[in-house]
């Protein structure tokens, strides 16, 4: 039955897909607001929280299972007020309650299912949860009315409990975050130690300890990509030289690429592997995936120069370019892993379904290639049985396999690019996985930085054009200086506060791009951008970043997030935006700031390092060298793009560049004051190195610039 014949509810006026596609359900649903609190304080009922989002697999199959089943509905509606947000598009509820459901549970994911008083303090948090109870877990139709029993008969014990869990939850997150510290003493000095290159070593100690040596990565099975771990590697070995270091990096990269956690024809990475090989993934597509594993890849060809890295970082960005990337500019969330209810189907295939596109002979070459079977490569998740279905990956390089067919590696490469071409075109006609067309500040701000760096790297002027017109949509349609900056766009809209997220990786994105084309227009927003962060989020008793602003919708607690997770933390990224724009503009203020940063984080990283990969990598450019670098030319003159192309080519993470043009008092010198002696010589493009505040005699010629850089 079409949608034009049944009841809605209440977010049908909403914006996110997500909650859009439960605006048909029989639950009677409101959006998180003020209507649906008032409601729930004056009917006297709990509130159901549902948190999920588009492209969640297990999201789908609770909305199936109970949300649009009538007799689930039915008791849903009789015993509470139903919420439901999504939680790319309101991080900040999503963070906070996904925290107590870790409390709770000792684990947590989504679907996210809290329930929780009038006044928004949760009594019970849940995941999944099945319509009829199985083995030991409870299912809807009977936890309903054992909710809706124990709120009508002992609600003031219910409510009783609720307020002491939250104030328990309250104290274990302040305990968590070294925050007790700053409440005893009062004063910054106390809270925590300087951390420096030992802690490095430490970490790295970790991830030895934890790295998968068969298939690459850290731990086991779900298998994550996590390249704020490759990052930190990646600034070890240069600093400590240790060939280890290097290879987890190379190992971890070498099998991520051959593996099903890559669309093999469309590319683009999947969100994790079920599996320890990298084979099975869940295959819903998130924009901040693409864009760190872009980044990773890049960086680890300007260290090992090797070819594949850069293909895929450069297939990833295309990707999103061709499937991500909206009218306006910016860059859509993902892409779902269902079609239809079911999971994966537009990526599998089955050997015959190969066949009819590519006839025998090219079938059996990609049979080898991809690890096909005739009886399927894909097992149910839940039954462990062949489907039939087979998912594409590799499994050895392609000159052993030429080694293998005794052809050569370039004729293996051309014909499997040939065959992929048209699977790619067969599989174009199937009906695709729904795309979440919103626009987020904070992964647009990743996607920014990832283009710019993969433009100066390997020179493709497209990437610096779509990024330039991403930033300059966000910057015009979600930002208004003194208005502050917004979280959420679609369909002519923005809309949502902010959080330290949006503003952290927005910065980023502006200084890499800035980095990458030398339009003033980007590093001056970065500047503005964050006086604002630091005006609203900052926590001048405890320091560090809250998660959001002191004028934010107030919810029962303010957090603040250190840790990494699937992404970097925002108060790491801005360890790193404030050395950067100190080094740029000479501003030793913002340099200081990081020393709250330091010390308010210090013990917590010093328990687990390995934890906080992102943030040191902002303490390996602190700790230094550091080199600052001005480029004075003609940004156009062929000696000024040969200057740069060379200065881009290396891994060189711990620098900042500034482009000075020429003429007496260019924009920059505003900025930087320091570039207003910085001028070309002879005419000619001219570096100017610096390395910890100690400048050497500038230079027109490459070769002594990349000398004083040590590459």
């Amino acid at each position: 039955m079409g949608t034009e014949n049944r009841k809605t509810n209440c977010l049908i006026n909403e914006k996110s897909p997500y909650l859009l596609q439960h605006a048909y359900n029989p639950v009677d649903w409101y959006p998180w607001g003020k209507e649906a609190f008032e409601k729930a304080r004056k009917e006297n009922k709990p509130i159901f929280l549902s948190i999920g989002y588009s492209t969640c697999h297990w999201c789908h199959v609770m909305a199936h299972e109970s949300f649009e089943d009538e007799e689930v509905a039915e008791l849903m509606n009789r015993a509470f007020v139903c919420i439901k947000v999504d939680r790319e598009e309101r991080p900040d509820i999503d963070n906070l309650y996904m925290t107590i459901c870790q409390i709770f549970l000792g684990r947590g994911g989504w679907p996210l299912s809290v329930i929780m008083t009038p006044k928004m303090k949760p009594f019970f948090a849940g995941t999944y949860i099945p319509k009829k109870s199985r083995l030991s877990q409870i299912g809807m139709l009977e936890l309903v009315p054992k909710i809706e029993e124990i709120w009508a008969r002992q609600n003031e014990e219910v409510i009783d409990s609720a307020e002491k869990i939250t104030l328990t939850i309250q104290n274990m997150i302040l305990e968590s975050s070294g925050e007790e510290i700053w409440v005893q003493s009062k004063t910054s000095e106390s809270s925590g130690e300087k951390i420096g290159e030992a802690i490095m070593n430490k970490a790295y100690d970790e991830l030895l300890t934890s790295f998968d040596s068969e298939y690459g990565s850290f731990g086991r099975a779900p298998k994550f990509p996590t390249p704020h771990k490759i990052f930190f590697l990646l600034r070890y070995w240069k600093r400590s030289g240790n060939p280890e270091a290097l290879n987890m990096v190379e190992f971890t990269l070498d099998n991520m690429y051959r593996g099903g956690i890559q669309d093999q024809l469309g590319s683009g990475f999947h969100r994790y592997s079920t599996d320890n090989m990298w084979i099975v993934p869940h295959f819903e597509k998130m924009l901040y995936d693409q864009a760190l594993i872009a980044a990773a890849y890049t960086e680890a060809y300007q260290v090992t120069r090797k070819k594949i890295y850069k293909e895929t970082a450069m297939r990833t960005m295309d990707y999103v370019l061709r499937d991500l990337t909206s009218i306006e500019g910016g860059f859509y969330c993902g892409e779902d892993a269902d079609v239809e209810g079911e999971e994966g189907i537009y990526y599998l295939w089955t050997l015959e379904e190969i066949r009819s596109v590519l006839g025998i002979e090219e079938s059996e070459l990609i049979k080898k290639v991809f690890n096909l079977k005739e009886a399927g490569n894909c097992e149910e998740e839940v039954s462990d049985k062949k489907t039939g279905t087979n998912i594409l990956y590799r499994n050895r390089p392609f000159d052993v396999l030429a080694a293998e067919l005794k052809v050569s590696t370039d004729e293996i490469e051309w014909r499997i690019e040939l065959d992929k071409e048209k699977l790619l075109e067969a599989r174009n006609k199937r009906k695709r996985p729904l795309r979440d067309d919103k626009i987020l500040t904070d992964w647009n701000g990743l996607m920014i930085a990832a283009l710019a760096k993969g433009f100066q790297t390997f020179g493709e002027k497209k990437y610096l054009k779509v990024a330039e017109k991403a930033a300059d949509f966000i910057l015009k349609a979600l930002y208004n200086p003194g208005k502050r900056l917004l979280h959420r766009y679609r369909d002519g809209e923005a809309g949502i506060f902010g959080t330290v997220d949006d503003y952290v990786f927005l910065i980023h994105g502006l200084l890499e791009l800035y980095e990458a084309g030398f339009k003033l227009r980007y590093l001056k927003a970065a500047l503005c951008l964050n006086r604002e962060l630091l005006e609203h989020f900052w926590d001048p008793v405890h320091g560090g970043l809250f998660f959001t602003a002191d004028d934010s919708e107030s919810l029962i607690f303010r957090k603040k997030e250190f840790a990494d997770t699937a992404i970097p933390s925002g108060n790491s990224v801005e360890m790193s935006n404030l050395l950067r724009l100190s080094r740029i503009t000479a501003d030793l203020e913002l340099e200081n700031t990081t020393e709250g940063l330091e010390r308010a984080f210090s013990k917590l990283i010093q328990k687990t390092p390995s934890g906080y990969t992102q943030f040191l990598s902002a303490l390996d450019f602190k700790l230094g060298p550091v080199y600052e670098v001005v480029i004075a030319g003609r940004q156009e003159a062929a000696d000024t793009v040969y200057m740069l192309e060379e200065l881009w080519t290396y891994f060189i993470p711990n620098k900042v560049l500034v482009f000075r043009p020429e003429g007496t008092d260019p924009e920059i010198t505003t900025l930087a004051a320091y570039t207003k002696m910085q001028v070309l010589i002879e005419g000619k493009a001219t570096a100017y190195v610096c390395r910890n505040y100690e400048c050497q005699l500038p230079t027109t010629e490459v070769n002594e610039m990349l000398k004083m850089l040590n590459v």
